[in-house]
């Protein structure tokens, strides 16, 4: 298992590399720059000369090799630099916006597995009778209902409610706040697009938790654990349910890394300045550091959830064995 381990965090740092290669090249390949973005804000004509010096202050006029080597070494060394459409740090524009991210991701997360798991297990043991229905019924609504908007929804019966019962409408938060420095305000800023996009999320994870147990039941040692005479809830519970899990886990992992940048039209909704909307600002601003930055950051993300997940496998399934 430690070999496993080992092996896998030893492959992270190629998969990296792997994508500073693509995201790096492949943002150079778009028309234009962001000195010319710079520039054509302050007016239709501007000197190509102040285009020029811009651009050797940023480093772009250099050999395309040299840029890239300059960008692998400040990662190498942790300096992530600065943006160049604000001139402000990278770690200080993401930071505060990658906990915001991170903390819907996980709320979200949790409110698909609460759904998703019990509705999914239950519509698998009542196969074809109205409760299995209508939990199919409600998981095709969750992914044919895009998550902004459900949210736009939410908003809408939030303003009308409050409106009605207490005479004045309910708006979402303006400024993030930290969960540790004020939890009432945080939560009621997080919750309601964690709730949006968390019912989509269950969804997916509902059907595939009621595909995988349909599987599971099927199985003979289930069969021979009823012949044994064991109760129906420890057969579910301790035999079927646990082994199902394997690719449920999957989609949950791989829903929870692409919630880490993937939120953007849900951010807008809610107004949320997470790294989804981040990011759409980088690649129009033509930010190269900033949108590398948080193409590394997505990936990072997906590799470390992929990881854990494969460990999970382990846990989950004794039969599964790592070398």
């Amino acid at each position: 298992m430690y070999q496993y381990v080992l092996k896998r965090l030893l492959l992270l740092f190629p998969t990296l590399l792997g994508a500073a290669v693509l995201v790096f090249f492949l943002m150079r390949l778009i028309p234009g720059d962001v000195c010319e973005l710079r520039m054509a804000g302050t007016g239709a004509y501007f000197d190509k000369e102040a285009l020029k010096i811009c651009q050797d202050e940023l480093g772009l006029n250099r050999p395309i090799l040299v840029q890239f080597w300059e960008f692998i070494r400040g990662y190498a060394t942790f300096n992530f630099g600065d943006s160049m459409y604000t001139g402000r740090p990278i770690v200080e524009e993401i930071v505060l916006r990658f906990q915001l991210s991170l903390q819907v991701a996980i709320m979200a997360t949790i409110t698909a597995i609460l759904i998703a798991i019990p509705l999914g297990t239950i519509s698998a043991i009542k196969q074809n009778t109205w409760i299995d229905y209508g939990v199919r019924a409600f998981s095709i609504a969750g992914i044919a209902m895009p998550s902004f908007w459900l949210g736009i929804l939410i908003i809408l019966g939030l303003l009308i409610t409050t409106k009605s019962w207490f005479g004045a409408a309910w708006m979402p938060p303006i400024q993030y706040r930290p969960l540790w420095e004020d939890p009432v305000y945080n939560l009621t800023m997080l919750i309601w697009p964690a709730v949006a996009t968390g019912y989509r999320y269950s969804a997916v994870a509902t059907r595939m938790t009621r595909s995988a147990m349909l599987e599971v039941l099927r199985e003979d040692y289930v069969r021979t654990a009823r012949a044994k005479g064991l109760l129906e809830k420890i057969i579910i519970r301790r035999h079927a349910l646990k082994n199902s899990l394997l690719p449920v886990v999957t989609v949950i992992g791989i829903e929870f890394a692409f919630l880490m940048g993937g939120l953007v039209v849900t951010e807008q909704v809610f107004n949320l300045n997470g790294l989804g909307k981040l990011f759409v600002e980088s690649v129009t601003n033509f930010d190269y550091n900033m949108t590398q930055a948080l193409v590394m950051l997505v990936v990072a993300v997906f590799v470390l959830t992929n990881f854990v997940v494969d460990v999970l496998y382990g846990w989950l399934d004794p039969r599964i064995h790592y070398r």
